[in-house]
């Protein structure tokens, strides 16, 4: 039977091990795997297996060396983080282990008694099978589980290496002096005795599921709570833009309220001759006048207190605004707050990341019940990067007033348009008023 053995222990070490681990790597790191990275770990790991039979080692080497070899793979080859590295390589290992000691528990309980049988040959290559089946399986929901990114979890990885190493020391020590031979028969104490091995070994993977599980709600909750700080930050000034808007609001009443008086004391400088002290009078007003201005009018005067400090903070990158928000708009203050800052929070950056020309134009147009609001602005060749927090507010926005987004990258061009149905807006804000 060795000629079978051989066959079985070759199909376990080129797709249970070396194919499997690798593609699990990848898949889990999100890193692209290259033909040399599975020549190389196939080759050491026959050599390495080679060796331990000849010098009759025990399995503990072979695996240790295999860890290694899956971590410097992922270190130097993919290009992946130390802990992230070390904590593929652990969990790749042990998955396999763990799938190879319940099939064995199955074994070491029912097989025994068909030594000497024909139908033994059949069983093992069905338990090879199976094996191979649960292996892929239990990598399935790690991924499930463990699929990450550079910039979510990577920074809370660590938390995961010593219970995987906890789980794979235990299931290794199981495996090295539980499985190390079949007895021509099994009694009933060593049946209960596997029946035991196997149910702690599926304890041992429901119990890795659901760290993985807990650790993913952890990654989300620190997600989830960065995300809301950025909202309350974003919150607090739009509201900041709100009230100043209608502090200029106000004291432009009151300017143009006292303007004949302002005017008749200026005639009457110029009637009695006193014109240096009515050039000085009018200065006085124009600067006032100025203070009161906004270097871009779009109707809505948070809107333009908004464009005008975040424009005025980017003088490096060229503006252009055409839009006049229609009268009455229908859309609430802090929406358009919303809107606006995240559309040109984004496109500032895109610019600033851009090493060629700079600018930006905003333009928008009533059509109908529809208006339409387009963000163009220049950004580097590159590929974009995710949608992030802005690009989510902006969706709500316009989810609530039912319109649509679409985004579009031209080159060295970026075109973020928004189209808002504002037909029952504004029947609503007429009948309100």
């Amino acid at each position: 039977m060795d000629w079978f053995a051989l066959l079985l222990d070759s199909l376990c070490l080129i797709v249970g091990h070396g194919v499997m681990h690798m593609v699990f790597i990848g898949r889990l790191t999100g890193k692209q795997q290259k033909p040399w990275y599975f020549v190389a770990y196939l080759f050491l790991l026959g050599a390495v297996q080679l060796v331990s039979i000849r010098l009759s080692l025990n399995g503990t080497l072979s695996v240790a060396v295999g860890v290694l070899a899956l971590n410097a793979i992922s270190r130097f080859g993919m290009g992946n983080g130390r802990s992230v590295s070390w904590l593929a390589a652990v969990l790749s290992y042990y998955v396999s282990q763990l799938s190879f000691g319940i099939i064995n528990s199955v074994e070491a309980a029912l097989f025994p008694r068909f030594i000497g049988s024909p139908l033994l040959y059949l069983l093992l290559l069905a338990a090879q099978i199976l094996f191979l089946m649960l292996c892929a399986g239990c990598y399935c929901a790690v991924l499930k589980l463990l699929a990450w990114t550079e910039d979510s979890q990577t920074p809370y990885i660590g938390l995961l290496l010593f219970p995987g190493l906890f789980f794979f020391a235990a299931e290794l020590y199981i495996l090295e002096t539980a499985y190390s031979f079949f007895a021509p028969m099994v009694s009933l104490e060593e049946v209960g005795k596997h029946s035991t091995l196997l149910l702690l070994q599926v304890m041992g993977l429901a119990a890795l599921l659901c760290t993985l599980y807990a650790y993913r709600q952890l990654c989300q909750g620190f997600r989830a709570q960065a995300e809301l700080q950025s909202l309350t930050q974003a919150a607090h000034e739009q509201k900041v833009y709100i009230a100043e808007a209608q502090a200029r609001y106000g004291q432009t009443k009151s300017f143009r309220h006292d303007i004949k008086n302002h005017l008749s004391v200026l005639d009457g400088l110029l009637k009695s001759g006193k014109l240096e002290e009515g050039r000085e009078y009018l200065k006085k007003l124009e600067a006032v006048s100025e203070s009161l201005s906004f270097p871009y009018q779009t109707g809505n005067p948070v809107v333009d207190i908004l464009l005008g400090e975040k424009l005025g903070l980017a003088k490096e990158i060229g503006a252009e605004v055409s839009l006049v928000l229609p009268k009455p708009c229908g859309i609430d203050d802090f929406d358009l707050c919303v809107l606006f800052a995240n559309a040109l929070d984004n496109a500032i950056a895109a610019c600033r990341a851009n090493d060629g020309a700079k600018a930006i134009r905003i333009s928008g147009k009533q059509q109908g019940d529809f208006y339409m609001l387009t963000f163009e602005n220049t950004c580097s060749d590159g590929p974009l990067p995710p949608a992030g927090t802005g690009l989510s507010n902006i969706k709500a926005v316009v989810e609530k007033y039912h319109g649509a987004l679409l985004t579009e990258k031209n080159g060295r061009q970026y075109y973020l348009s928004v189209l808002l149905n504002i037909s029952d807006l504004q029947a609503r804000y007429c009948g309100h008023h």
